[in-house]
């Protein structure tokens, strides 16, 4: 919300300069988030006059002029074909900084003729649109003088941040009151005109009275439209609207000014009564920005008998709003439901300043008074002869009552707030209170005395005040959130007990091993585009008010955002690439509840090892680089991965036969890696390889809770024996299958397997491969015999020969 220091000092008389008055706006709570004044950047610029206008010798549509800017004649080579001698415009000194592009003016040579500064126009000041020729000021503006002092721009604009439950303050009205409350000066009446109607008012209605309570319309008849006046363009464009024509500013105005949004129809365009009723399933309109909607049935509109005319609270039609030749016209000014205004925004994904104000909530109380405003500003800047209003509908205006007792401050927010002075911020802020004294109240079933109660009237103006909870923060924030004081909470004797949960420290350990691995940690949105789900799979959940259509979909897989993380810093030159995030995946679950399920992804791409002398070529990521990062992580979040299964069915976002999942049994699977499948590197913009892997936090088992230390740590006594065997086995069996076979041949000795070999070539049978383990045997109380760790050597080949393996001799 924008306004000027003058539009706010025309609804609060203050003596208060800006600095207290930023200061009282942020104490109570309308946080200032820029203060600008146009002044400051145009303090270079002064107004001149050319003294004459010659053609420059070396180019057709230049002129060479002589301009004094009260400091004697300049020479200025100028382009603008309204540039001539007698002219009085706005000249840039040099060193002055043009504000539209940063230009700093110089001293400078223009096709051969040095030209000391510039005249300007408009668009290069940022004060309008028109690029067309130079400003042309009045005959007798002062010659010397600094432009923005003399055309009234030394006015700083104030942008506030509004939070949705301040509807009142939509407007600068709304804010002068708070400030006004606050002790910085009084706030203005606001006159009301009387408008003296000819003839009856025209002919409108509400069919629909849950999206449109009421509607109030006049009709004003013998209007000239043309460019509103200057105080009123330059009000708007110092708070970023752009002027259109005088009866569209009026409206505009009124909205900022007071909070009111309203519509002004040309009647020449409208055939029968105009209606506020629900649309039609499949009716369109093309709004004021020139874009064409189709409605769905719920939608609140403003018809006549032939088409739909307004997007009822957001938007107007294209074909009936005011245009330059319009004569006659009809004012709207009517109260829209917030919830209605809200979802048809979201479903058109239509944004519009009225509609900010709707969905908030506007005054429901306010709309004779704001038709009547509006139409003596129409008059008075348009002319033309004013019907009766008439009133269709009514506004939810009921009057709202809160039972306060003001010792609720103090207990509620802990700083004690006089009752006088309670009683005149709630007043000042528009509440009615009544004191209600020897009340009593029910305490079971027994009437007690209680102290004094208040009966509080809640203004129309403010929707968001519904209970004594309400008033407190009402008292506290004009009282100054700087007098409530900061009670430390109590503090519990002894050492404190750990707040994290045990998923937490899964994912703090998690976190801290891949870090230590060399992983760098992203944090992505939760929100992928639907071409982005559509890739790993589709999610379960589209978002009904999107940020953007990019962050529609909650993501099922943290693959696509660690993607274009690692897309974003390839384009930016990056040869290693290691990412990784902890975050979660959004499914739907049971009964269509929304599940969250706590995952670890990442990637790794481009060079696993630099090119060198001695390596040559750098080397790539490979699916085993990929499962040992899955192994080293599922270790440090506490998986039993001695126990895990290799399974080769990972998800389509992998390379088929380069990647796999390790699971606990054939159904729990914890995690998947391997190479990324080539379309979905493609399509990321990745090329190379790129190897990836997700791991599911939420299929880890937990540990169980017995209550017991860790056991204490007792080395064995005496040395560990390995033993290797080599196998030939069928090409088809996985190593890991061998490997598993090998280690529970004799669970009790065998403490370890490992492969450190394959071999596939001359010497092995077509269709067979050599697979070499290492087996770790641990000695309890005694060294192994050799009958012993010949029986062992005899289990760790039958089980291999059960998988169809045989002992290489």
């Amino acid at each position: 919300m924008k306004f000027t220091l003058s539009w706010l000092k025309s609804h609060l008389d203050t003596q208060a300069d800006l600095p207290a008055i930023l200061k009282a706006l942020t104490d109570i709570g309308l946080e200032v988030e820029g203060v600008e004044n146009p002044a400051e950047k145009l303090g270079a610029f002064r107004i001149a006059k050319v003294l004459s206008a010659a053609p420059h010798p070396q180019a057709d549509k230049l002129q060479v002029l002589s301009v004094d800017a009260g400091d004697g004649p300049l020479q200025v080579v100028c382009g603008a074909p309204n540039a001539r001698e007698g002219l009085v415009g706005v000249f840039g000194m040099p060193g002055a900084v043009v504000p539209a592009n940063g230009m700093v003016l110089k001293v400078a040579a223009i096709r051969g003729v040095e030209s000391n500064g510039m005249m300007c126009s408009t668009r290069e000041l940022e004060l309008g649109d028109d690029h067309d020729g130079i400003i042309e000021l009045p005959a007798d503006a002062p010659v010397g003088r600094v432009y923005a002092d003399w055309a009234g721009l030394d006015d700083p604009v104030v942008d506030v941040s509004i939070t949705p439950n301040r509807q009142d303050c939509m407007g600068v009205r709304g804010i002068a009151r708070d400030l006004a409350a606050a002790g910085i000066g009084t706030l203005r009446p606001l006159p009301i005109p009387a408008i003296a109607g000819n003839g009856a008012g025209p002919d409108v209605r509400t069919d629909d009275t849950e999206g449109c309570p009421a509607f109030y319309a006049r009709t004003v008849k013998g209007v000239k439209n043309g460019p509103s006046p200057d105080w009123l363009q330059q009000r708007l464009k110092a708070v970023g609207q752009r002027p259109i024509s005088t009866l569209v500013d009026i409206t505009n105005y009124v909205m900022i000014d007071l909070g009111r949004p309203l519509h002004v129809y040309d009647m020449a365009t409208l055939s029968g009564p105009l209606v506020a009723r629900e649309a039609k399933a499949g009716e369109e309109v093309l709004a004021l920005n020139g874009k064409s909607y189709t409605l769905a049935e719920g939608m609140t509109v403003i018809a006549d008998d032939v088409s739909v005319h307004d997007i009822g609270g957001i938007m107007g039609g294209e074909h009936s709003g005011a245009q330059d030749g319009t004569s006659d016209v009809l004012i709207e000014c009517a109260y829209f439901t917030p919830e209605r205004i809200a979802v048809t925004g979201q479903a058109l994904s239509l944004s519009s300043d009225a509609r900010t104000r709707f969905e908030r909530g506007v005054d429901p109380a306010f709309l004779d008074a704001g038709l009547s405003i509006a139409t003596e500003m129409v008059v008075r800047l348009c002319g033309g002869t004013p019907s009766d209003p008439t009133h269709a509908g009514t506004p939810p205006a009921a009057a709202r009552t809160i039972s306060y007792d003001p010792a609720r401050t103090l207990s509620l927010a802990g700083v004690a707030v006089a009752e006088g002075d309670q009683q005149r911020i709630l007043e000042s802020l528009g509440f009615t209170v009544a004191i209600e004294s020897g009340a009593t109240e029910i305490q079971d079933g027994v009437p007690v005395p209680v102290d004094a109660r208040w009966r509080v009237t809640v203004p129309t103006w403010r929707r968001d005040v519904e209970g004594p909870a309400h008033l407190v923060s009402e008292v506290v924030r004009i009282h100054g959130l700087a007098h409530v004081p900061s009670t430390p909470l109590p503090r519990t004797p002894g050492v404190a007990r750990p707040t994290a949960t045990p998923e937490q420290l899964v994912e703090r350990r998690v976190r801290r091993t891949a870090a230590a691995r060399g992983l760098a940690e992203a944090i992505n949105w939760s929100f992928l585009s639907q071409k982005e789900a559509d890739a790993v799979g589709g999610g379960d959940w589209t978002l009904a008010n999107p940020i953007s259509e990019d962050m529609k979909v909650m993501r099922p897989s943290l693959l696509p955002g660690l993607l274009s993380a690692t897309r974003r810093n390839a384009d930016r030159g990056a040869s290693a690439i290691r990412l990784f995030e902890i975050g979660r995946r959004y499914f739907r679950g049971a009964h269509g509840a929304s599940t969250e399920r706590a995952t670890v992804g990442f990637v790794m791409a481009g060079e696993k090892a630099p090119r060198g002398w001695q390596s040559g070529k750098a080397q790539a990521f490979a699916t085993h680089d990929a499962k040992a990062e899955v192994l080293a992580l599922l270790a440090a979040a506490g998986a039993p991965v001695a126990n895990l299964q290799s399974f080769g069915e990972a998800s389509g976002a992998y390379h088929p036969g380069q990647s796999g999942t390790l699971r606990l049994g054939p159904k729990v699977v914890l995690a998947e890696y391997g190479v990324l499948h080539p379309s979905l590197a493609k399509q990321f913009g990745l090329s190379g390889t790129v190897v990836a892997a997700e791991l599911f936090l939420d299929a880890i088992p937990g540990k169980r809770k017995n209550g017991f230390m860790r056991a204490p740590y007792a080395p064995p006594a005496l040395q560990a024996v390995k033993r290797d065997f080599a196998f030939l086995v069928p090409h088809a069996l996985e190593a890991d299958t061998l490997v598993r076979a090998a280690r529970n041949a004799d669970k009790k000795a065998i403490v370890d397997a490992r492969l450190f070999d394959v071999f596939a070539g001359p010497g092995v049978d077509e269709g067979m491969k050599s697979l070499a383990i290492e087996v770790t045997l641990q000695p309890g109380e005694k060294s192994f015999s050799q009958e012993e760790l010949d029986a062992i050597s005899a289990a760790v080949v039958k089980a291999a020969e059960k998988l169809g393996g045989v002992l290489r001799g």
